[in-house]
């Protein structure tokens, strides 16, 4: 990985006085560092990360869930995702498939990120793009506690999420793999994903 991509992970997301309302504000924080990089999501993509992180299934395959089925219907994963510039108060990304010959695709950062989470693969985003925006919050307003899946509604409606470390993330989300091949009587896509889930906890 360059020099330039610097890992973060996803620390919350809550709404954002934006015009017109329905933004979310999604924060993003470097792993192994302080920054803080703040993202103006839609409400519906934010819907989409916040129904990932919590694991929540919906009935139907929503827009991401088709995306990454037709992905691996023909036979590809993401590798990770690139939040590569911010360009006129605009952030734009890149999705890098696990194949060589294609090159890294161009998408909107709350796609790609929300990508990221179906496939439990890292997010990057450029140092220059850190080095412009992101912020360091004061010590003594970030009293924050352990990471954990938490999905807060306050009695104003403001919706707070904290995350957990990626690899809870990709634990539970092979567990609620696991139980949908299970519902489904796939056995052998079960029997696979418990061996997964087997290997990961070894190397734990």
């Amino acid at each position: 990985m360059d020099n330039d991509k610097i890992q973060v992970d996803i620390l919350g997301l809550s709404p954002t006085p934006a015009p017109g309302g329905g933004g979310y504000a999604l924060i993003l924080k470097e792993i192994g560092g302080e920054r803080r990089l703040p993202i103006i999501i839609g409400s519906f993509e934010a819907q989409h990360i916040a129904l990932e992180l919590e694991g929540i299934k919906p009935p139907r395959p929503l827009t991401h869930d088709l995306i990454r089925n037709i992905i691996e219907q023909l036979g590809f994963s993401i590798s990770y995702v690139y939040i590569n510039e911010l360009r006129d108060g605009t952030f734009f990304a890149k999705i890098k498939l696990d194949v060589g010959s294609i090159d890294e695709i161009d998408s909107r950062p709350s796609d790609a990120i929300a990508l990221a989470l179906k496939f439990a693969v890292p997010i990057y985003v450029s140092d220059d793009v850190m080095n412009e925006v992101a912020f360091i919050p004061d010590k003594e307003n970030d009293e924050e506690g352990p990471e954990e899946d938490i999905f807060k509604q306050s009695e104003s409606g403001e919706v707070q999420l904290e995350t957990a470390d990626p690899y809870t993330r990709k634990i539970n989300k092979l567990q609620t793999d696991l139980k949908s091949a299970i519902d489904g009587e796939d056995y052998e896509k079960a029997a696979s994903i418990r061996d997964e889930i087997k290997r990961l906890e070894i190397s734990r």
